[in-house]
């Protein structure tokens, strides 16, 4: 049982930045062998590909014997500035989106519970918690809460200093034992186990992964269109956007590799599956790698170019891609967006 509850923990662990805390989320599994775990998203921007980390981490709390809850946070998109007019379509999208890229990933669907902000955020207990929160916290601690996540700028909205408070207490209303997310959540993850206890309830695990970098090297923007690739991007768009994308030889820090350590190579290390470079023999002919550690040492080396190494990206990215209905996907990207 001992090791069972270490293989469980270590498969959780991996690829995440931080755990609030370890020693919680030890205890959890050995009290439970089916805990919930949630990830939410607001719909404001589009689904990109670096939605593949996350999603793919679901798949690990999954193995790990959780119950997975997608939280489709309408509501909060609304706080975040999306028009109240297209909600709806936006949410739909949403889950269109997510869902395939759960199956691109072989995700069984039936594992994996939708939840709709809106479908509980809008019930009278909820609501009387949002304000009793709103009565213990002060507009500093909201706003700081906020700052990472929502667009706050010079002028806030009050919606955005709700919008923590409502993450808080998502947690207790969906009944999970851990959330995770992105540590760009880390301040409203800190705030839930803050305040959360102050009106009775419990500290919930906070699990983080770390941000990927975007294709020019920072964080994905949906903002920006060349930092990121669309799930409805066809070959030729990819190709461009990676063989434009920030590479230097030598050195692994930018999106590229970061693609490839969290998604592509955790992917092929699971399935026991090599990344092949494919070079003409006048440049080494090609070249087979087990592990993100082996292609890095050999980047790092310049044992392998960063040419070489976007063109079997674009392949693997590709290959991804080919089995989302991009028809669909720009249908409901009409009404969405």
């Amino acid at each position: 049982m001992e090791s069972s509850i270490d293989e469980r923990f270590k498969l959780i662990k991996r690829n995440t930045q931080e755990i609030v805390t370890e020693d919680e989320l030890k205890e959890l599994l050995k009290k439970k062998k089916n805990p919930v775990v949630y990830w939410g998203t607001a719909v404001t921007g589009k689904p990109s590909l670096a939605y593949f980390f996350p999603l793919l981490k679901l798949s690990d709390f999954s193995k790990a014997g959780f119950r997975v809850k997608i939280l489709l946070a309408d509501l909060h998109g609304a706080l975040d500035g999306t028009s109240w007019a297209i909600l709806e379509n936006r949410y739909d999208y949403y889950k269109e989106a997510i869902s395939q890229i759960l199956k691109a990933l072989g995700t069984d669907l039936k594992k994996i519970e939708f939840v709709q902000g809106s479908a509980f955020q809008l019930g009278h207990e909820y609501m009387y918690d949002v304000l009793k929160i709103a009565s213990l916290a002060s507009v500093h601690d909201c706003k700081k809460a906020a700052s990472e996540v929502v667009k706050l700028g010079d002028n806030p909205m009050l919606g955005g200093l709700i919008y923590p408070i409502m993450q808080a207490l998502d947690e207790q209303y969906l009944e999970v034992d851990v959330q995770f997310g992105g540590v760009d959540q880390r301040k409203i993850l800190m705030f839930a186990r803050e305040n959360l206890p102050k009106i009775n309830y419990d500290r919930r695990v906070e699990v983080m992964n770390p941000m990927i970098q975007g294709l020019i090297g920072k964080k994905m923007s949906s903002s920006d269109i060349k930092s990121k690739i669309d799930l409805t991007d066809d070959e030729k768009t990819v190709r461009d956007k990676i063989n434009s994308a920030y590479c230097m030889e030598g050195d692994p820090d930018c999106g590229i590799m970061d693609f490839l350590k969290y998604v592509i190579m955790t992917v092929k290390e699971d399935e026991r599956k090599k990344f092949i470079i494919e070079r003409s023999p006048k440049f080494g002919g090609n070249v087979s790698y087990s592990s993100y550690a082996e292609i890095e040492q050999a980047f790092i080396k310049k044992e392998l170019h960063p040419m070489d190494l976007k063109n079997a990206l674009v392949k693997e990215i590709v290959k991804l891609l080919s089995v989302i209905d991009k028809k669909k996907l720009n249908e409901l990207a009409k009404k969405a967006y």
